[in-house]
């Protein structure tokens, strides 16, 4: 992230680090991305004296990097595609969606003085496009409510044998102990940024189940040859469509586009498909999608226009001019057919319609959009609460869950955080 992006400024609240002694009567949370924030909302509005902790130097750094090409809030489909959206962890993520979902969120964004609009593609934006004007009038509501924040604090875990919790600050370690914790720490993507998984060892070190982090939305190695790699890298595949088979083996398409990278690829397209591909090359060490170059174009046309006689024309001549394949298109049909197959039209035209790509490998996690795995549902109660570690909840991406882009990651991270916050709010009241 280029140093001069615009982070909203933070006062550095000092009340917790004059001392090492423990802080009493305070919520924690742990986390200053969408999730936390959206659990100290829900603690100050009720009453709870919140901190929040943040081992970066300002919140929302991740926040902000998502909006930087268009802060998508959410997506403005019907519930029950909306939720579809959320794979095996949909039964669990539902009942959060239900409280608090698309509609309510515009409605919260709203709220804060932020204009939205609908796209063309059903993607929920604010109106000026930004992520830092939303998180700016949200931190001023947020100080106004009495949130107190205390940045560049690391979280360490907890001290032996009770619930007070250690912070590595650059003035040293110091330790609190509130009355109730909200971990909202983040998956292991974009480290840089603040998420980078650290938190695992300290919850395991509790026997909480932790599934694999691993990467989600992510791009894929394939391993091009150097004449193909040095040409097409960075060029996008535009009005393309990729092929699955379903468990009948029946190719099922979806369109889009996305990127030639320099070891594969990556974009939209294939970060809708990242967790099956994932899942796939985990079990049989690849997956293979196919490509269909001109999608609208049926095989049989394709075949006729490929079979017509080129005369003295070159073959990349003859299919630009009679099928519109060029560029980066053609270069990956020399990239993936044996020379025997151009002289095949039948063969040559299955190709364009269905060329098979094999992928090896998922690129690193901290590439990734977001991460799947995380503190597993099964260690949580109804209210996002450690089944044994009472008084600590947990929010966002460090869940484990995972959901495609287009809105559904950040949904769904201020929804568990609302739930968690209400759920450190029942416990307190229930406890105290």
């Amino acid at each position: 992230m280029p140093d001069n992006m615009p982070y909203p400024s933070m006062s550095h609240d000092s009340s917790m680090t004059s001392s090492p002694g423990p802080q009493q009567h305070a919520v924690a949370v742990i986390g200053g991305g969408p999730a936390g924030l959206m659990a100290a909302e829900v603690l100050s509005r009720g009453g709870a004296r919140v901190d929040v902790y943040d081992a970066m130097p300002s919140v929302g750094r991740k926040f902000l990097l998502a909006g930087k090409g268009g802060m998508n809030i959410t997506h403005s489909e019907p519930i029950e595609p909306f939720l579809s959206r959320y794979g095996a962890r949909r039964a669990q993520i539902a009942p959060l969606l239900r409280d608090f979902g698309p509609g309510a969120l515009r409605a919260w964004v709203h709220g804060l003085g932020i204009d939205t609009f609908v796209g063309t593609s059903g993607r929920v934006f604010p109106t000026d496009m930004k992520a830092a004007p939303l998180l700016r009038a949200w931190l001023h509501r947020l100080r106004e409510a009495g949130v107190h924040f205390h940045m560049r604090h690391r979280w360490l875990g907890w001290c032996d044998g009770g619930q007070e919790l250690r912070f590595a600050t650059p003035e040293g370690e110091i330790h609190a102990q509130p009355a109730a914790t909200v971990l909202a720490l983040g998956g292991a993507s974009w480290a840089r940024l603040g998420s980078d998984g650290a938190w695992v060892p300290l919850l395991q070190q509790h026997d909480v189940a932790v599934a694999p982090l691993q990467p989600s939305n992510c791009g894929f190695d394939v391993g091009w040859s150097e004449h193909f790699r040095t040409r097409f890298a960075g060029h996008p595949l535009q009005s393309v469509a990729i092929g699955l088979p379903d468990p009948q083996g029946t190719l099922r398409w979806r369109q889009g586009q996305f990127v030639i990278t320099e070891t594969g690829v990556e974009g939209s397209l294939i970060y809708a498909l990242s967790a099956r591909l994932r899942d796939e090359i985990a079990a049989a060490g690849e997956a293979v999608i196919h490509l269909d170059l001109a999608p609208g174009k049926p095989l049989s046309r394709i075949t006729e226009e490929v079979a017509h006689p080129r005369g003295s024309r070159s073959m990349s001549s003859h299919l630009q001019s009679r099928v519109g394949i060029a560029g980066v298109k053609a270069g990956l049909l020399r990239e993936c057919l044996p020379a025997s197959d151009f002289a095949d039209p039948a063969r040559l035209a299955a190709a364009i319609k269905a060329l098979p790509l094999r992928l090896v490998a998922p690129r690193p996690i901290d590439e990734a959009i977001s991460s799947a795995g995380g503190v597993t549902f099964e260690s949580l109660d109804e209210r996002l609460m450690l089944q044994n570690t009472p008084g600590v909840f947990c929010a966002g991406e460090m869940l484990d869950w995972e959901a495609p882009t287009g809105g559904y990651l950040l949904t769904a991270c201020f929804a568990s955080g609302r739930t968690a916050g209400l759920g450190a709010l029942h416990w307190l009241q229930e406890t105290q």
